[in-house]
């Protein structure tokens, strides 16, 4: 009899021991599906986003699209194939504390992905734009703004996903962000000034007022050309070789000249008085062949000359022309001004000067 009972509980051990590999055996098969589902999944979508989604950027004619989707498709295929394990491991009966762990790291690293995504989708975005700027700005302010722009927003993103990550793990993130502010509260206040010129720096770069060589008049009345567009400052070379530093706030709050838009031509005026009795249209006819003599003024606008106003010793006359380039303006001013010089005396036009008739009377006894 006892001998019958050992072998009836050796066989109920038998049939337990089988249904707990039994359970295992399915567990183990079910998360097997999982991961060949999402695997499946990642596979399908690489295969989607190579095949319709290159259709769809050929009809754009920029290529940051291109760029974006070629480095999205590894991202999406790995971001699939970690929430398949992710999801594997969280429906196995593993310990509580194991599957906590193993799922967290999981859930960090599909943090990881995503964010470099949009890191390295940014990073193609403003690539894009500085490469445009270039052709108009110069590639030294990209050289500038670029890597800070990308400092910017890479720290960003890094505490975004750490306060994303935080929240899930139930940390509390009230303490970190109020930390946070009142850090950048003090770094604000202590930096002001600083920082005003930088973000006066962005906006510089963005609104592009003036690019790099440009020639520009400030309110005070320096004319120079742009050297560079930094973070604090910008740096302009004036006409007598000397390098004007101006704060860039001081810039974005003041009214300035900019003699290169929308184009490099610039106009220039000549003054000259001629003699009381002189043939005014002769001179104004005298005038525009003059400027027309020298080869770098433009013919169409043509020339033009006017009658300005009666003086006390000359008539005024006023001859305006047009320069392709603006730097060109003085030198061409000058042979100008030698050649009406020249003309004139051979026309026998006179150039008056002041003159003051003094009468005495003599006194009476």
């Amino acid at each position: 009899m006892n001998r019958l009972l050992e072998i009836v509980k050796g066989l109920l051990r038998a049939d337990a021991g089988d249904g707990a590999m039994l359970f295992w055996a399915k567990e183990i098969l079910g998360s097997l599906l999982i991961l060949a589902l999402f695997w499946l999944l990642s596979q399908l979508v690489v295969m989607m986003l190579n095949k319709w989604g290159k259709r769809l950027t050929s009809f754009t004619a920029t290529d940051l699209d291109d760029r974006i989707l070629e480095r999205g498709i590894p991202y999406a295929s790995r971001l699939f194939i970690i929430l398949g394990v992710y999801l594997a491991i969280r429906s196995l009966p593993l310990h509580e504390r194991l599957v906590n762990i193993a799922s967290g790291l999981l859930y960090v690293i599909m943090i990881v992905i995503v964010f470099k995504l949009i890191y390295h989708a940014l990073d193609d975005l403003m690539k894009w734009y500085a490469a445009g700027q270039q052709e108009t700005s110069g590639a030294a302010m990209s050289r500038q703004i670029l890597p800070v722009a990308e400092k910017i927003v890479s720290l960003f993103l890094m505490a975004t996903a750490l306060i994303i990550v935080l929240k899930h793990f139930n940390y509390d993130i009230f303490s970190l962000v109020t930390a946070l502010g009142i850090g950048s509260l003090a770094i604000g206040l202590a930096a002001k000034d600083t920082l005003a010129n930088m973000i006066s720096g962005f906006t510089l770069v963005l609104d592009r007022p003036f690019r790099i060589g440009d020639r520009i008049q400030l309110s005070g009345g320096q004319i120079g050309d742009v050297a560079d567009i930094g973070l604090r400052s910008t740096k302009i070379k004036t006409l007598d070789n000397q390098l004007l530093i101006i704060p860039n706030s001081d810039l974005c709050n003041t009214i300035l000249v900019n003699q290169a838009f929308p184009d490099n031509r610039v106009k220039g005026r000549i003054n000259v008085g001629v003699a009381y009795g002189s043939d005014v249209e002769r001179v104004k006819e005298l005038l525009v062949a003059t400027a027309l003599e020298v080869e770098e003024v433009s013919k169409s606008p043509l020339p033009e000359a006017y009658f300005n106003s009666f003086g006390d010793s000359s008539l005024n006359m006023a001859l305006f022309f047009w320069v392709d380039d603006y730097a060109r303006l003085f030198a061409v001013t000058d042979r100008i001004n030698t050649l009406i010089i020249r003309r004139f005396k051979e026309n026998a036009i006179e150039i008056p000067f002041p003159t003051r008739t003094v009468i005495m009377e003599k006194g009476t006894n």
